[in-house]
């Protein structure tokens, strides 16, 4: 299974403008007729004006020959393109080997926190990867991480991982006492040693978001 991370970047006082394109008139056109939609949010804090959805497909061909047939796709053109053209600005692909695939979490209502991480290059994001899914069962006595994924292509030697909380409270809440937890702390000597970057978003769910 590949997985795509796509973040687009619109103009300020545009963010309600894409989700609303998204929700409506994107979701009806495209379903998941061209690819499962695993996700769609916008930035609360971190980078702002920004919204990001992850799709899911079979393999590298059937992403190609689905986004090929998606580009012929008349209501694509010509309903959905032109209300998002003006306002994106940027726009930035991550395609994703999942170590963990997505799981849902057992309530809705959730912030959803997105951790990018850079590792050092040659070997380090592997080390990290085996110390951090060595630990993460410990980890998750204090909240459930709902996927994790190792970068293909679009940023090297990378890893993305997803958390859901009902509230910011919880998170403050959770990594505190996991920041208490022997195990974490162990894991804490060693795992950031692997790490050249650390990067954090908080988003909250588009009304259309299989994860809620």
């Amino acid at each position: 299974m590949l997985y795509e991370l796509r973040t687009y970047t619109v103009k300020p006082g545009t963010l309600g403008d894409i989700v609303k394109a998204a929700s409506t008139v994107s979701r009806h056109v495209r379903g998941d007729n061209y690819g499962k939609l695993e996700g769609y949010w916008f930035t609360e804090i971190g980078p702002l004006n920004q919204v990001m959805h992850m799709w899911s497909y079979a393999s590298y061909d059937e992403r190609t020959r689905l986004r090929g047939e998606l580009a012929k796709n008349p209501r694509w053109n010509n309903e959905y393109i032109p209300l998002i053209r003006p306002i994106v600005v940027r726009q930035d692909i991550r395609l994703l080997n999942a170590i963990r695939p997505p799981v849902a979490p057992a309530t809705s209502g959730n912030i959803y926190e997105l951790r990018n991480y850079r590792a050092r290059a040659v070997g380090p994001v592997r080390q990290w990867l085996e110390a951090f899914t060595a630990v993460l069962p410990e980890r998750e006595k204090y909240s459930k991480i709902v996927g994790l994924w190792q970068t293909e292509a679009g940023q090297p030697n990378e890893v993305s991982h997803i958390w859901a909380y009902p509230d910011l409270n919880a998170r403050a809440k959770a990594r505190g006492d996991a920041m208490k937890d022997p195990a974490w702390q162990d894991f804490l000597t060693k795992g950031p040693g692997f790490l050249e970057e650390m990067h954090s978003t908080i988003m909250l769910p588009a009304p259309h978001s299989p994860l809620k």
